[in-house]
């Protein structure tokens, strides 16, 4: 048989598993493609290789299309967010030094309980120096949501910059942040290094928030709608493969390999698992759901996710949110999501958007062909974004 040959971007991150065992575990070959997988250095070149045609596809932050389609950033291009490739799978840590400061100001820190995290971070009494590893990235968006609501306005005290994030690390041990929310494994990397302490994970500042897309030039899936399809539905059933357990020493151990992440697969396993070391002295933590790959309709592009991404772009560079929102939810593709995955079992919900925040617990809805369950579903102040709002 012979392969269509596709060369997809990545940044080394736990959450590229699913693109990665899609080559690996032989995903793509069932569909009848060879993907080129081109492990970028930072976030902004894997944005312009899309931009630009170097390759055809992109394990990607998923407020960059929607940056792109409001031209801030500095490239402006008509990007599509095929599916969610993973939900969650950050963590928010400190330098060590502050890190003692915390500790000496407050009683040892629930690792799930952003309110106090909050509350203790933004009463340090001097400007936090914050690494994300792009503007906009939902790093930046859950930080900057998170740190406003716990008393600490964008404008005051708050310095972001932008760290690749194999670089976090090294970032932190030079000075030149205090602070950092990143994709695994490179917090638990800054902890193995010696030089940080894990303070949160994302999830809890939002318990479902979408973190990568695989996307593609827009002009692309509507030129080449078979080779999307096959491409969507190789990486769809290596998220399924993923989020079915029993594969996550496998996945581990793929992910470690000198053209991916070249960590030690016992480091990477931490995100997979659930289970981390927080700091030097070796306590641990757990987050159950730390990061997930299909379960939930976890693949599926809410267009309600874009529409709060856009919201909170619009509200931080004074665009206008109705017009933010309505370009937002464009980039996020539903009906190509709907169109490519309806014949491979996949979870069809009834609705393309949905109130984000209002669920505590497993809550099912209609499905096109059958019963969906959504997991938990929640800011961390209680807060809910209705889509609808103002319409």
């Amino acid at each position: 048989m012979t392969l269509a040959r596709l060369s997809v971007a990545f940044i080394p991150l736990t959450d590229a598993a699913s693109l990665i065992a899609a080559k690996e575990m032989g995903f793509a070959h069932e569909e009848g493609l060879a993907l080129d997988l081109v492990r970028a250095p930072s976030w902004s070149s894997l944005r312009d290789m899309l931009a630009f045609g170097a390759v055809e596809a992109a394990h990607l932050l998923a407020p960059v299309p929607v940056a792109m389609a409001l031209g801030v950033g500095g490239v402006a291009a008509d990007v599509s967010a095929l599916m969610v490739m993973s939900v969650n799978g950050t963590v928010v840590g400190v330098s060590n030094k502050l890190a003692d400061r915390l500790r000496d100001a407050a009683e040892p820190l629930d690792f799930s309980d952003a309110t106090a995290a909050g509350k203790v971070l933004t009463s340090a009494g001097e400007e936090l120096r914050v690494g994300v590893p792009f503007p906009f990235s939902m790093h930046a968006e859950l930080l900057y949501y998170w740190l406003a609501a716990s008393g600490l306005p964008a404008s005051q005290g708050l310095v972001i910059r932008t760290v690749p994030p194999p670089l976090m690390a090294e970032a932190l041990a030079a000075g030149e942040i205090d602070a950092f929310c990143v994709g695994e494994p490179w917090g638990s990397k800054s902890v193995e290094s010696g030089v940080g302490t894990l303070l949160l994970p994302g999830r809890a500042i939002w318990s479902f928030a979408p973190e990568k897309v695989l996307a593609v030039r827009s002009i692309w899936a509507a030129e080449n709608a078979d080779l999307t399809g096959r491409l969507m539905r190789a990486v769809w059933k290596a998220s399924r493969w993923l989020g079915t357990g029993g594969a996550l020493t496998t996945a581990a151990e793929l992910l470690s390999r000198e053209s991916y992440l070249d960590l030690a697969p016992e480091i990477i396993d931490r995100a997979l698992t659930g289970q981390f070391v927080v700091n030097g002295r070796g306590e641990t933590r757990e987050c159950a759901g730390f990061i997930e790959f299909h379960r939930g309709a976890a693949n599926f592009p809410w267009r309600s996710q874009a529409a709060w991404i856009g919201g909170q772009i619009a509200g931080r560079l004074g665009i206008d949110r109705r017009h933010a929102m309505d370009a937002a939810r464009a980039t996020f593709r539903t009906d190509l999501y709907r169109q490519h995955l309806g014949d491979t079992g996949a979870i069809l919900p009834g609705a393309s958007e949905k109130i984000e925040g209002g669920i505590v617990e497993g809550t099912a809805v209609a499905a096109d062909n059958g019963r969906l369950i959504l997991p938990e579903n929640r800011f961390f102040d209680g807060k809910i974004f209705d889509p609808t709002d103002g319409l």
